[in-house]
Parts: structure tokens; C-alpha cells; sequence
């Protein structure tokens, strides 16, 4: 049985429940991006689709770029501090044929890969993260959303989240790449649906 829903956090993200019954009801499957500022809420939303839908959920911080990999001219280009190519070939691809899916999570703290996961496939697929909306990933989403927040709501989330040694990081270097990834490749009109969770209680 789903969780029931407090009606005042239904009534914030109701235009998500909402699209998302109304596409599983044409769609056999369903593959959604949601995209997005970092403190704006991404997690929190991913959690409560979990709550309410049969659904396979991935992380694109499960796909951080190997530190090999982090050249000056790639990090140079927007939205390439992400390992968008394996993201590609071993989860989208294997969900287009509708296969089940192996993959390793990156764990950037030890910068060593995960036992592989096996999971395999549902009606519902949510992919969750800031570059989920790559260019060379976006034609395999049947419905895209982006989260936006006010920068000083973004602050303030962030700081209580991370404190104040992470804010920094945040500050000087996560922001200003997921920024330029947004402003240089229009991820924000790339998408279906727009939530600002800036008077949002996250």
C-alpha cells in the first residue's frame, strides 16, 4: 500500500504526482529526468515518488567522473564532470531494451567502484541528479523536470545540510559547474516541468 501523503507536502509537488500518473496511464514505460540546482530539493522529491510509485530509482552521483578521467579540457566543456558515457551504456541502454540493468557505483570518497548491482526493470524509472540532462543522454527521458531555488534559499539548505566547511566547496566550485552547465546547454528550457521549491519547506 502507498504512504498517504500530508496534504500540504502533496499539494507542493501535486503537478508532479499528477503528470506522472497521467504518463504511466499511456505509457507502458517510463523513463523521467529530474535535473536540477543542488539544494533545491532533488532528493527530496525522488524520495516521496519512491513512496508513492512502483519505480526503479538511479542516482547521477552514483556516476561522478573517475579522477583519471578529470582532464583540464574535458572539465572545461558544461556538463562533463560526469561519467555520462558509462550512465549511457549501462543504464539507459539497457532500459530501452527493456533489459535489466548492471551497473557499479562510483564512491568518490575512496575513488574506487561498488560490487555491481543488478536491478531489473519496472513500468516507472526515475533518474535523479544535477547533469541527468546531459545532451548525450536526454533523448532517452520520455518526460524531463527541472528544480530550481531561489541562491539564497540554495545557501541556506546547503549550509544546514553540509555546514559551513562543505558550503565553501559548494560555493566555489559545485555551483558555478552546475551553473555554467545549465546557462551554456539551456537544460532549464530542455524541460517538461519547471518546480521552484524556493518557498518550499525541504
Amino acid at each position: 500500500m502507498r504512504k498517504e501523503l500530508k496534504p500540504l507536502i502533496y499539494n507542493e509537488y501535486k503537478d508532479v504526482f499528477d503528470v506522472i500518473k497521467n504518463l504511466l496511464k499511456d505509457n507502458e514505460k517510463l523513463v523521467i529526468a529530474i535535473d536540477g540546482r543542488c539544494g533545491g530539493g532533488k532528493s527530496t522529491l525522488v524520495s516521496l515518488l519512491k513512496e508513492q510509485f512502483d519505480c526503479n530509482i538511479f542516482h547521477m552521483d552514483d556516476f561522478f567522473l573517475p579522477f583519471e578521467m578529470k582532464t583540464a579540457e574535458r572539465l572545461r566543456k558544461a556538463g562533463e564532470n560526469v561519467h555520462y558515457e558509462r550512465f549511457e551504456e549501462e543504464i539507459l541502454q539497457p532500459l530501452q531494451n527493456d533489459t535489466s540493468v548492471t551497473y557499479r557505483q562510483y564512491l568518490c570518497n575512496i575513488g574506487e567502484f561498488s560490487q555491481h548491482i543488478k536491478v531489473e526493470p519496472k513500468n516507472l524509472t526515475i533518474v535523479e541528479g544535477s547533469y541527468s540532462l546531459h545532451p548525450k543522454l536526454r533523448n532517452y527521458y520520455n518526460y524531463k523536470i527541472f528544480i530550481t531555488v531561489d541562491s539564497k534559499v540554495q545557501y541556506e539548505r546547503i549550509l544546514k545540510r553540509n555546514g559551513k566547511e562543505k558550503l565553501q566547496d559548494f560555493l566555489n566550485k559545485w555551483i558555478p559547474m552546475e551553473e555554467h552547465y545549465f546557462a551554456e546547454l539551456d537544460i532549464r528550457n530542455k524541460c517538461d516541468l519547471i518546480l521552484d521549491t524556493t518557498m518550499m519547506t525541504i
